[in-house]
């Protein structure tokens, strides 16, 4: 069974995370299939996911973890605003 979870990386006591795609019962920071995003809890704006991969993955069957849940969530309503504001244009 496939797990979209966070993976840690960073320094002690700076924490990153990578969201990855991986076997359930594989260790946290072991190897994984498909590396779909990046989280960072320290500064918000360095977050990155690729909707679609993550999308496709749980098409697949893969399970994402409740953080990665939330995580994806968040995105797709940013993406959301982002697409709302950009038709909003005022036309001339």
């Amino acid at each position: 069974m496939l797990a979209i979870r966070l993976m840690r990386t960073g320094a002690k006591k700076r924490p990153s995370y990578r969201i990855v795609v991986k076997e359930k019962r594989a260790k946290r920071d072991g190897a994984y299939i498909e590396n779909v995003g990046i989280y960072n809890p320290l500064n918000m704006e360095q977050d990155r996911l690729d909707l679609e991969r993550v999308r496709y993955w749980i098409e697949k069957g893969a399970q994402p973890t409740r953080i990665v849940e939330r995580l994806v969530k968040r995105h797709a309503k940013i993406r959301a605003q982002e697409a709302q504001a950009g038709q909003e244009t005022p036309a001339a």
